[in-house]
């Protein structure tokens, strides 16, 4: 693993930032994930970059190590020299309630304590704006603002203003505080209000955590996975991005750089499907309220597979040159192109993702016949398209074709809008999608199946093998038991197994074959090993991907599969929830130990 991957992510769920292994922050949007990166220095290319950081150093350090505060996204850096000399700096994003509401400001908070000797620091600020520009400052006697294009950003601060806009070193002697939000006066003694919100901030992660239902094993890489998805949560809207980066390749060279600060339905469903597992519902109410804004404004028709975070649709994708890139990899992207892509799988994770409304008294809002009703229109595009071509799962920019996965998503749609139906009481509607899906699933069975080589192909009329084949499981299309899926799973796992882990697919797409392997197809198959039998190679493989975390206990998109380094956006959504759900599936009951 390279040491680049080595980030400790902190937040709020308004916004986000990357510490690296020296407690610098190297990443950071505001004043939401899909903003202007005030912290730009990860995709800067340099090992020592000119802006876009914030560092706090201790003068001769030998050793830094670093670690969460039990049960919360709160990082505690540790430098130390090699004469006794030790400080301490905790890092975090306020959250908690106050006044009835949610307080997550636009900020970031930074305590810096002496622990042992007479330490000598250094604080420097360089506030990047228009990806990678120097942001200008001014200063008074506590503050220092920073005026960015589109907002200002204001550092209250009780450590002398002039050491930390001269970069000097000096004797840290007390507790310094470091408030980094919105250009407004900071009310109140600075020093008591920041410890108050760290306790405060506290308390508020670890009594959600407390609330979660983890299985017995694996508990911190559950509880890890979970608090970050949390993270991934636009908390605001409810939107869940799919990484809080941009632009980290899939491998060296590749040019697989994408922006992942945006809402895919795709990727928002799989999210709320494990936190379901855990009974963290409130990601899920959130999500729910911003996807029926989606459907709300679809009318009926087409469904982008992502959105911003904001509901906004539009999404141009474009290179910003003034950053070189992550280890200078370039390009830079800014927006995604995949918004105007056809998949047509979003209709099926719409309808999954807000089915269990339909049954769960514990949600403040279950959701009613109005509710249903707008989801039939989802339904009835989805009975529409699931057997026409569209750009599948993987977003091919160049190649269409009617994919398996896709139709079996659309499937699931019509067959889970059944289930609801029932829930309502309304037979004539629940006939009515039972119906149409069992009209589907004879096609996409028909149109699929290979007798030639007794396999699934993963587009109609093909022969093509791909990871997202083994989801037809998860989906209930298939049963563990039944021969196609059986020799389906041989096929895929013969295919795009590499040592330990899945690639999505084995031939050439639109920047040529693939060199890296994707976290969440590993993840997949070890579910299809347990439940088809295989529990013990399930357990073995599962424990080779956990080893594979970051020192912040998270995962990227990608893996190679020759060296294990990671590849891609982080900390990504897709590779956290295999995380749990192979925990969860995985794990000895509670009953096991009372």
């Amino acid at each position: 693993m390279a040491a680049d991957m080595n980030l400790w992510p902190i937040g709020n769920c308004q916004v986000s930032a990357l510490i690296d292994s020296r407690g610098t922050f190297v990443w950071g949007c505001v004043p939401r994930v899909d903003g202007d990166p005030a912290f730009c220095s990860l995709l800067g290319g340099a090992e020592e970059p000119e802006t876009g950081f914030w560092s706090i150093e201790l003068e001769n350090v030998q050793t830094i190590t670093q670690s969460y505060i039990r049960n919360t996204p709160i990082l505690v850096t540790r430098h130390e020299d090699a004469t006794g000399n030790a400080i301490e700096v905790t890092d975090f994003a306020p959250r908690f309630v106050r006044e009835g509401r949610t307080y997550r400001p636009t900020s970031f908070a930074r305590i810096v304590r002496p622990v042992s000797g007479s330490p000598r620091i250094r604080i420097r600020l360089r506030v990047a704006t228009d990806w990678g520009a120097p942001a200008n400052n001014t200063h008074g006697s506590n503050h220092i603002r920073y005026l960015m294009t589109h907002q200002t950003l204001r550092l209250s601060t009780d450590a002398p203003v002039g050491h930390i806009t001269g970069e000097n070193w000096f004797r840290l002697e007390r507790p310094l505080h470091l408030f980094l939000g919105p250009d407004e006066s900071f009310t109140g003694v600075l020093s008591e209000a920041v410890t108050a919100m760290l306790a405060r901030t506290t308390d508020e992660w670890r009594h959600w955590v407390r609330g979660l239902a983890t299985p017995l094993e694996w508990q911190d890489v559950v509880i890890r996975a979970a608090i970050t998805l949390k993270l991934c949560q636009h908390e605001e809207t409810g939107a869940i991005v799919a990484a809080l980066t941009t632009s980290i390749p899939e491998h060296e060279g590749s040019e697989r750089n994408w922006d992942y600060r945006y809402c895919w339905i795709r990727d928002a469903y799989y999210t709320v499907q494990a936190l379901n597992r855990l009974g963290a519902l409130d990601v899920l109410e959130g999500y729910l309220e911003y996807l029926r804004n989606i459907v709300d404004a679809a009318k009926g028709g087409h469904i982008q597979p992502l959105y911003g975070v904001g509901g906004e649709a539009t999404l141009v994708e474009r290179i910003e040159t003034t950053l070189p890139g992550y280890r200078g990899m370039g390009p830079v992207r800014v927006g995604n192109q995949a918004y105007e892509q056809i998949q047509h799988d979003a209709y099926g994770q719409i309808v999954l993702s807000d089915v269990q409304a339909f049954f769960d008294e514990r949600l403040f809002r279950m959701s009613g016949p109005e509710d249903f009703a707008s989801l039939e229109l989802v339904g009835e595009r989805a009975w529409e398209m699931y057997d026409k071509p569209d750009a599948g799962l993987w977003e091919l920019r160049t190649k269409a074709h009617v994919h398996t996965y896709s139709a079996a998503m659309c499937w699931a749609a019509c067959d889970r809008l059944g289930n609801a139906a029932d829930a309502l009481g309304l037979e004539d509607r629940r006939v009515f999608w039972c119906e149409r899906a069992t009209i589907m699933r004879k096609r996409i069975e028909d149109a699929s199946w290979r007798e030639d080589t007794q396999r699934i192909s993963a587009t109609f009329g093909g022969d093509d093998l791909d990871a997202s084949l083994i989801q037809l499981l998860d989906l209930r299309f298939l049963a563990p038991d039944d021969p196609r899926f059986q020799s389906t799973l041989a096929a895929v796992e013969h295919g795009l197994r590499r040592g330990s882990y899945m690639l999505r697919y084995a031939t050439e797409d639109d920047f040529g074959l693939p060199h890296t392997a994707f976290n969440v197809c590993t993840f997949w198959l070890i579910e299809a090993l347990h439940v088809t039998g295989r529990s013990a190679d399930a357990r073995a493989l599962f424990d080779e991907m956990v080893a594979r975390r970051t020192p912040a206990g998270l995962l990227s998109e990608d893996i190679d599969p020759t060296t294990g380094e990671l590849w891609g956006n982080y900390p990504q959504t897709y590779s956290l929830v295999g995380l749990i759900n192979c925990a969860v599936l995985l794990s000895k009951p509670w009953s096991a130990v009372r």
